[in-house]
């Protein structure tokens, strides 16, 4: 294990104000996404639209890191040019999404695990010698009644912690991703209670599997209200139970926090990121970043639409998306920021 290898990279993940574009939707994510705009749900579109985010000009700016997918990394340009290079030449470093996905989790009705630890090594690997240099592993806790479970979070713990093991074998950063779903009528309270406690057995699963927590990046939900909750929480509310859990069980040695927007509005995701560097940042041991996907790419997709007269108005919307975020992590996000297109 190449720990100063790890160690660095990590910190340049998290360095400059700068956060993660997540761009790692499988297959059927993304053309569910596309249906729903009547973009054609084909490979050629799929490449079109990447090339269109991996081209856009200054990206690396604002942005540290971009998550692929498996098609992702192995596509191309127009001209040929590998999306990896593309990336790489912009200053941007290039990860890879390695879970296969959360399955129905056996004896636990409602409840997934993340599968895809079989044949990880290899994998990981591979898409080394293909130029990532970090790698991510999503797992996903329902909230309900009776949910989650004792065994879910566990399992799901023990596998990002094996995940994470095999990934710095191999030299990679992992990108450790236990989300608490936002759907549900939960309470923001609630959601705190249940993701400190998943954030806690994450970490005993990452020091039992000998896990180095200064080679890694934290990837969690923000502490939020359920979807349909009655009562949805002020960002000042949301920034302030947020960083009060972290604080309780996320260790000072890792290199950075880098929130999952989980769907949340892109303008209150830049807003309650803002929050929380606007009013801590200065008392924190780890610096709060994003690694956000719809909440960058969602704008660019609506106006992209399939078509190539778009692509710059697209690529305007994303780099805009992305300059609001690196504004939320100064603490400068505002609504002159949003006008300022």
């Amino acid at each position: 294990m190449n720990t100063q290898k790890l160690v660095d990279t990590a910190r340049i993940l998290v360095a400059g104000n700068k956060g993660l574009l997540a761009m790692d939707e499988s297959n059927p994510t993304c053309n569910k996404r596309f249906a729903r705009l009547g973009i054609p749900q084909t490979e050629e579109a799929r490449r079109a639209y990447r090339e269109l985010i991996v081209t856009t000009p200054n990206l690396g700016e604002y942005i540290s890191g971009t998550i692929l997918y498996d098609e992702t990394i192995r596509q191309q340009k127009k001209d040929g040019t590998p999306f990896v290079k593309v990336i790489a030449d912009a200053g941007i470093v290039p990860g890879i999404k390695v879970d296969m996905g959360a399955k129905d989790m056996a004896g636990h009705p409602g409840e997934k695990i993340t599968e895809g630890l079989d044949g990880l090594r290899d994998r990981l690997a591979e898409y080394s010698t293909m130029g990532a240099r970090f790698a991510k592993w999503r797992a996903v806790i329902a909230l309900g009644d009776g949910l989650p479970s004792r065994g879910c979070i566990e399992a799901n713990a023990h596998a990002l912690a094996r995940y994470a093991a095999l990934c710095q074998e191999a030299a990679l950063v992992p990108i450790v991703e236990p989300e608490v779903l936002m759907e549900g009528e939960h309470t923001l309270e609630q959601c705190r209670a249940v993701t400190e406690v998943v954030l806690r057995t994450v970490f005993n699963q990452l020091y039992t599997q000998r896990v180095m927590l200064e080679g890694l990046i934290l990837k969690p939900n923000m502490v939020l209200p359920g979807l349909t909750s009655p009562r949805q929480n002020t960002v000042d509310e949301v920034a302030d139970a947020t960083v009060r859990c972290l604080l309780r069980v996320v260790p000072a040695s890792v290199p950075g926090v880098a929130f999952l927007s989980g769907g949340q509005a892109a303008e209150l995701a830049s807003a309650r990121l803002n929050a929380m560097n606007l009013r801590f940042k200065s008392r924190l041991p780890w610096p709060l970043a994003f690694s956000f996907a719809r909440a960058i790419q969602q704008p660019a997709l609506e106006i992209w639409q399939g078509h190539d007269i778009n692509v710059k108005a697209a690529q305007r919307a994303l780099l805009h998306r992305a300059k609001c975020n690196t504004a939320a992590r100064c603490g400068r996000y505002d609504a002159a920021i949003e006008k300022d297109r």
